[in-house]
């Protein structure tokens, strides 16, 4: 039976759930719309984005202009003062001299490097050439006629003669100027100089935007564009088309339309950009004059780049639209699901409760059976500790029998000889035996000592440690493995603390030792280096000169159950018992070999303080 409480309460509060609901269908509309005005805008994005572009092209229009205007202007002049040469009046008043001519044609080649152009060139006055810059090439001008060039007829009619053309001879663009060679009053030759154009045209490729440069008759002379090269972007008259014949000042079967439309883009901008499409290609264009010349500069900005970022702006900010209308919509739709989960949250309260303590009670459980599985595994790691320094016990048991057997003998024999003495009333000699014994019984004592210390099990307790007197320790505790190797110990001379625990700790020294041991045994050399560092990063590294360790090996050294010795020579756990021990410290173990040969075992520590009694008691 349904609570007529719970009804009455709830049935507000889907009533007000409605509110939001039609809200957001208000926003969705509202949304709608703005997307609409942004994609109707994005033309006037486009052509705000091209206007920019065609701004920052602009300078690069500049830069070209003045450059053409400058090469021209810089060569004008030169025909002129070449012709000056004495020179040049004794060759064309001698031209078969063979003196002259070599002499003028090395003069021009000199002159034509130092001045940077393309070809300086001499002809007589019927248009013959007699001395050119070029006499070493395959497309050399010498013995040609250029009296159909205009500026060959300008030189001798007007004294200064320009044009631009496709050379004849050398397939090369180039812009010619003339002067005459004047022999007192008389006219008897022409001076022409070359300008080579191609250069401009490779400095213009690295920009992003096309450049072309357009003559008086609407020719393509110059583009970084190729396949522009002598089109035509207006029509060109007959009469045009004759006279380019007639001078041979383009390839006519090459003066093909290129279909060119312009567009004003924006004539309030203040200087004339439009929007040109070009064969098929849309550009933003925008012009500049070399009245000299007759040249007209475009530069052509690709609009691809701005179309694609008016689309790019138009989609970042429907994205900004359509994310600030989800914002508004989840607002308003989390609005209304909380009104309507008020009540049935208020119902599951009970149930919700429940749940919880019954998960708070498996919870407690896991939590007491993990702790009962970290207490097993750290019994079990006690137990491999124990195991690991009785199986190294185990290992020096013949050498600990020699090291006890031998002062045991002579205990015995200093004993028999000290009886010997007192019967011949040599308390001396006696006494000096005596005193041996009790030596031999002291280092006795000391190994036991050093065998018991190491034998008993460690404690969990962990503090500042004496790295130098660990190393000792393990030192004097494998001393009888050790006495056919050489060992080498770098310390530092003040004690390096460290934290852990002294015993486990002393077990990793054992093991990394027994290790090195291990890997020299068929090595005649045998050494093993101990390096000790303080800090902020305490650390012992010991070296073997052995073989050195695999990658494999490497990568598995501190692996359980993982070993590089023959079979029954090792479970494969003293690495990793030792790894983890180090671990417990706070610590690392790791293993590299070095450069000269041999493996080294590093262990890292973390600095400790000791208390001022421990320092007094070292």
């Amino acid at each position: 039976m349904t609570d007529t409480r719970l009804s009455d309460g709830l049935s507000p509060l889907r009533t007000r759930a409605t509110r939001p609901r039609r809200a957001i269908w208000v926003v969705v509309l509202v949304v709608a719309v703005t997307l609409v005005g942004i994609l109707a805008s994005v033309p006037r994005i486009e052509r705000l984005y091209l206007r920019q572009a065609g701004a920052e092209d602009a300078a690069t229009l500049r830069l070209a202009t003045q450059v053409l205007r400058g090469a021209l202007e810089r060569t004008e002049a030169l025909p002129a003062l070449i012709a000056e040469r004495p020179i040049l009046h004794q060759l064309l008043a001698d031209p078969e001299n063979d003196g002259l001519v070599p002499f003028t044609n090395e003069m021009l080649r000199q002159a034509a490097l130092s001045l940077e152009v393309s070809d300086i060139y001499v002809m007589d006055v019927d248009g013959r050439t007699v001395a050119s810059s070029n006499y070493r090439s395959d497309t050399s001008f010498m013995g040609r006629v250029f009296d159909f060039r205009p500026y060959f007829t300008d030189a001798l009619g007007a004294g200064l003669g320009r044009f631009h053309a496709l050379g004849t001879t050398s397939g090369q663009r180039g812009y010619f100027f003339a002067a005459p060679v004047i022999d007192n009053t008389q006219i008897v030759g022409v001076v022409a100089v070359k300008l080579n154009l191609d250069g401009f045209e490779e400095a213009w490729a690295e920009s992003v935007a096309n450049i072309m440069v357009t003559d008086v008759n609407n020719v393509v002379f110059l583009s970084d564009r190729a396949d522009w090269h002598f089109r035509t972007v207006a029509p060109l008259p007959e009469a045009a088309l004759e006279q380019i014949a007639t001078t041979r000042q383009y390839p006519t079967d090459r003066l093909r339309p290129l279909s060119m439309r312009n567009e004003v883009l924006d004539p309030d901008l203040g200087f004339g950009l439009d929007l040109a499409d070009v064969g098929g290609e849309s550009f933003v264009s925008q012009t500049a004059l070399i009245a000299a010349a007759g040249w007209r500069v475009s530069i052509l900005t690709p609009t691809g780049p701005s179309t694609q970022q008016a689309w790019t702006t138009a989609l970042l900010l429907s994205l900004v639209v359509v994310m600030a209308g989800l914002v508004v919509a989840a607002i308003l739709g989390r609005r209304a699901r909380l009104i309507e989960r008020l009540a049935a949250e208020q119902s599951l309260a009970a149930l919700l409760e429940a749940r919880v303590t019954e998960r708070t009670a498996a919870l407690k459980s896991e939590v007491e059976e993990r702790r009962a599985t970290e207490e097993r595994l750290r019994t079990t790691q006690k137990e491999l500790v124990q195991a690991g320094k009785l199986a190294a016990l185990g290992s020096m048991s013949a050498a600990l029998s020699h090291e006890f057997n031998q002062p045991l003998a002579a205990v015995k024999s200093y004993a028999e000889n000290a009886g010997t003495f007192l019967d011949r009333n040599n308390p001396e000699e006696a006494r000096a035996n005596i005193t041996r014994i009790s030596g031999l019984a002291d280092r006795m004592a000391s190994i036991s000592k050093h065998l018991r210390n190491f034998a008993r099990r460690p404690q969990d307790k962990t503090g500042p440690v004496p790295l130098k007197s660990v190393i000792s320790d393990a030192l004097d505790l494998m001393q009888p493995r050790l006495k056919q190797v050489e060992v080498t110990f770098d310390s530092p001379v003040e004690e390096v603390w460290a934290r852990g625990g002294p015993v486990r700790l002393q077990q990793v020294v054992v093991n990394l030792l027994g290790n090195a041991l291990d890997a020299m045994e068929r090595h005649e050399a045998a050494r093993i280096e101990i390096n000790l560092k303080g800090g902020d990063a305490p650390e012992i590294a010991v070296r073997d000169v052995g073989p050195g360790l695999s990658d494999a090996a490497l990568d598995q050294a501190f692996d359980p159950f993982f070993t590089t010795k023959d079979p029954g020579q090792g479970l494969g756990l003293g690495l990793s018992i030792s790894y983890n021990i180090v671990r417990d410290f706070g610590g690392q173990l790791s293993a590299s070999n070095h450069p000269e040969g041999g493996a080294v075992f590093r262990i890292t520590l973390e600095p400790a303080t000791p208390a001022p009694t421990e320092v007094a008691a070292q």
